[in-house]
């Protein structure tokens, strides 16, 4: 029998993996149903999946490590089954701020100092990656640039921009190039260039649903991760941009969609285009894989921004990330996993091969553009 389940998501070009699963029958197939709820920003998404109103959700990969430190609302403690997507922000500037060199974190940094502040910066939650990413990178590149963050669902970065209330944003694809084209704004920095294997997006689910609804939670993960490995398969970009920009879903452009698949991103309105390495990836280098160690960092930075314990927050944070249920569920998919849950975050300058449970498997580079090296073991104590 066919068990129907509600997944809450935002119309971003990262919901890929649960709307291939529902348009392409990989959930069909694992004998589910999805029936997709879009949400228009990530409080009510939050309050969604608190009041059980979808069973699962698309979110912010620090929303839930944030949930288990007591902080960004909500009582319900959240666990993350599987990463959906690494990456894929974007910083950008109005056009009304002087160029700032593109790609560059150090030149773009200074630049940025220079500027007249406090620079009021849209991210599309005070719990989310781009705003982890926008202080760690500031903080490294030793700027006395001054930022002001708000809080913009991220389909409204454009609006927002137009409407003098923001000077820059730090979002998501597609809606930083949508204010490229409608608000004439300059693309500076992707997250990529500040660490190339940012956790973006999880699938994130209440505390302990996994464990009491095994066999479906199976089924949820196979379905997603078997639509992660679809999306990165050469000659399905242009379908799948296709499907994206419906307006169900994204409704916006289908180039807007096909240039975020392909890594390319038009600057500005006048371009140039330029192609950006690792500016997303689903599937690729075990991208799917909820790394303890990536909760860890993520738990380490909120500590440090609330001035919590940081060896206490980052045990917190690893409990979040669900490793040894997504070794149940996928393993038998033939997927080659790490022997361990932990690896040193930005240690791999190019991809590199490491031992697996059976054989060896490929690691993506992993590098922080300061060239620090986040080992777990010592942010344990």
């Amino acid at each position: 029998m066919t068990v129907t389940l509600r997944l809450g998501y935002i119309p971003l070009v990262d919901a890929a993996p649960l709307i291939v699963a529902r348009e392409f029958g990989f959930a069909k197939e694992e004998g589910v149903s999805f029936d997709l709820v879009r949400a228009s920003g990530w409080s009510m998404l939050r309050d969604l999946l608190d009041f059980g109103q979808v069973d699962a959700a698309h979110m912010l990969s620090v929303m839930p490590v944030a949930r288990a430190l007591g902080l960004g609302g909500g009582s319900q403690a959240l666990e993350a089954l599987m990463v959906l997507s690494l990456n894929g922000q974007i910083f950008g500037l109005s056009p009304q701020i002087p160029a700032v060199p593109f790609g560059d974190p150090y030149a773009a940094a200074r630049a940025l100092a220079d500027l007249p502040g406090p620079l009021r910066i849209g991210v599309p939650f005070p719990f989310s990656m781009q705003a982890e990413l926008l202080a760690y990178w500031l903080e490294r590149a030793a700027s006395s640039a001054k930022v002001d963050i708000r809080t913009v669902p991220p389909s409204r970065m454009a609006e927002t921009m137009q409407a003098g209330e923001i000077d820059g944003f730090c979002v998501g694809e597609p809606w930083g190039s949508h204010a490229v084209e409608q608000a004439g704004a300059r693309l500076v920095l992707p997250g990529s260039a500040i660490w190339s294997q940012a956790p973006e997006k999880v699938l994130a689910v209440r505390a302990g649903w996994a464990s009491e609804n095994p066999a479906v939670a199976g089924k949820v993960m196979r379905a997603l991760w078997r639509a992660a490995r679809w999306i990165e398969m050469p000659g399905n970009r242009g379908t799948l941009a296709e499907v994206l920009s419906r307006p169900a879903y994204l409704d916006v452009p289908a180039e807007l969609v096909d240039r975020t698949l392909s890594h390319r991103l038009l600057i500005s309105a006048l371009g140039p285009e330029m192609h950006v390495p690792q500016f997303q990836s689903f599937h690729h280098g075990v991208a799917n894989f909820p790394w303890r160690s990536q909760a860890a960092w993520i738990g380490e930075r909120l500590a440090k921004r609330f001035a919590m314990d940081a060896n206490l927050a980052a045990s917190k944070a690893r409990a979040v990330f669900r490793s040894d249920i997504y070794r149940d569920h996928i393993s038998e998919m033939g997927e080659v996993l790490p022997r361990a849950s932990d690896r040193a975050e930005g240690a791999l300058e190019r991809e590199e091969a490491m031992p697996a449970t059976h054989g060896s498997l490929i690691l993506a580079r992993n590098r922080f553009f300061d060239g620090q090296i986040f080992d777990p073991v010592f942010a344990e104590g």
